[in-house]
């Protein structure tokens, strides 16, 4: 299937796409136990399909045909360069189907077509690449010992690993998770987000295809209660890595405690600060960024930079440039048309908590200076909106909004903005321009956040991890870190002497 060039392909395509419905347990597509539910075209308001909804037996099911095939041995005894040749496949057969792909993600979500093939569907092919290469970098090591002993260390695979992952990016978020946890040689049982689930069960279907044996990668469909729950519940689970709320995060703590203590990996909420210092070299490159840090995705991202933290110094000026082109540079439009950079909100419950954030921005004060509406169309969409003349005790600044709206606060320093900055529950990523490096440095060791950026933002590759602070979670994805995560240490002393 190629990937067409024009909205009246797309559609075309969207049309003839048949959805895979089930789960997919122990290499092959599986009809529900529990009844089902349905999937929502967000940019239509019409159902798109019905999905299998697992409940706790399915996860059973899954677990067991996950520990049978790690028991088996048939993956993690695989050589690390016979694995690294499957993932290798896999990710050539992503790209094979980056149009099935973008049509799943963008029918289920609301994310243009142009964000998905220029972005998730490429960089989840590279994050399998890139931990298939990791695959046989996995290394123990040799310890100074008395002549009468050698003792070692390895790492070994944990087991089965559950995923949980989040509906705003789903392909490559499933990506980020799975990858690593495969390449160190454990089955996964993933459950994907209820709002956008059909890309995981095509990923899996394509692993299966790339020579993987059946039962090492398992898809439970269904929702956090009923299905997530159980999942993170498990004695049989050795790990849960999670992204989504920093509410049920915490519940998966909790769920750990609550089962075999497994370990927790965990990618929360976020209000990420972009600071900008009077010593800016750019200004017009850096209002590009703090508009697209914002507003790209639909504001519908955990790192989204939702706070403008702006000298005082330059706060005129930077609030006229971005009111003249933030106010144009993401107007809603059909996800389906390669032309459209902004798609609608996930979901009518998300419409509603965008549109109530926005509404109590209003009410404590702050100036909303465009946007904030609601676009004349079909679809769950909100124009994105610029606050300014906002308090970081508000609202709009404390809590996490995960749609199009952007607080600008005024600052004085960094300093100033560093004590603003940190002022939140949050800690996942946060941002400085400035032109001094000794500025650069300590706006680096004073952000409380686990990614921070500098004339930038949101930037990186597989070898960056992506990790909170605070609330924001603890653990993360990518890098060799994130592969060692998903192992644990043996020793081994063995006695040499008579």
């Amino acid at each position: 299937m190629s990937v067409p060039q024009n909205r009246a392909d797309w559609h075309r395509l969207a049309a003839e796409l048949r959805y895979p419905t089930g789960h997919f347990i122990h290499g092959e597509h599986v009809a529900g136990r529990a009844g089902r539910f349905t999937v929502v075209n967000p940019a239509t308001t019409e159902p798109l399909c019905e999905v299998a909804a697992g409940d706790a037996t399915d996860i059973d099911v899954a677990v067991a045909s996950g520990q049978r095939a790690f028991r088996e041995g048939t993956w993690r005894r695989m050589a690390p360069r016979d694995r690294l040749d499957v993932l290798n496949r896999l990710a050539a057969l992503i790209e094979k189907h980056t149009a099935r792909f973008t049509l799943l993600d963008s029918l289920c979500m609301g994310k243009p077509v142009r964000d998905m093939v220029a972005v998730d569907v490429p960089q989840s092919a590279l994050t399998f690449r890139y931990f298939a290469e990791l695959s046989d970098k996995v290394e123990g090591t040799v310890t100074a010992t008395a002549v009468d002993a050698f003792h070692y260390t390895l790492r070994e695979p944990l087991g089965v690993v559950g995923c949980i992952t989040p509906w705003n990016y789903p392909l490559m978020q499933i990506a980020w998770k799975i990858a690593p946890a495969l390449a160190a040689g454990n089955s996964v049982v993933l459950k994907p987000a209820e709002q956008a689930p059909l890309s995981a069960l095509l990923l899996a279907e394509l692993f299966v295809e790339a020579g993987a044996p059946p039962g090492v990668l398992n898809v439970v469909n269904g929702f956090g209660a009923d299905a997530g729950a159980p999942l993170a519940l498990h004695n049989d689970v050795a790990k849960i890595s999670f992204t989504g709320s920093t509410v049920t995060g915490k519940k998966m703590l909790v769920y750990a405690g609550q089962s075999n203590m497994k370990r927790v990996s965990l990618e929360c909420g976020g209000k990420s600060p972009q600071i900008f210092l009077a010593d800016l070299e750019d200004m017009d490159r850096a209002v590009t960024y703090a508009i697209n840090g914002v507003f790209g995705v639909m504001g519908e991202v955990c790192s989204a930079g939702s706070r403008l933290l702006v000298d005082k110094s330059i706060v005129k000026e930077f609030t006229a440039r971005f009111i003249e082109r933030g106010q144009k540079a993401y107007v809603a439009g059909d996800p389906l048309d390669p032309e459209t950079n902004m798609g609608p909100l996930v979901t009518k419950k998300q419409h509603e908590r965008v549109l109530g954030y926005i509404a109590r921005g209003r009410e404590e004060g702050a100036r909303l200076e465009f946007g904030g509406d609601v676009p004349d169309r079909p679809g769950y969409y909100v124009n994105p909106a610029l606050f300014t003349h906002v308090d970081n005790r508000m609202t709009i600044a404390q809590e996490e909004i995960f749609g199009p709206v952007a607080a600008l606060i005024e600052v004085d320093g960094l300093h100033d903005a560093l004590r603003i900055a940190n002022d939140t529950i949050y800690g996942l990523a946060g941002s400085v321009w400035t032109s001094n490096l000794r500025s650069a440095h300590e706006a680096v060791r004073g952000l409380e956040a686990g990614t921070t950026y500098v004339n930038c933002f949101d930037h990186g590759d597989p070898t960056s991890p992506f990790l909170g602070h605070k609330q924001s979670g603890q653990g993360g994805d990518k890098c060799l870190e994130g592969l060692l995560s998903y192992t644990q240490v043996k020793s081994a002393w063995i006695h040499l002497g008579s």
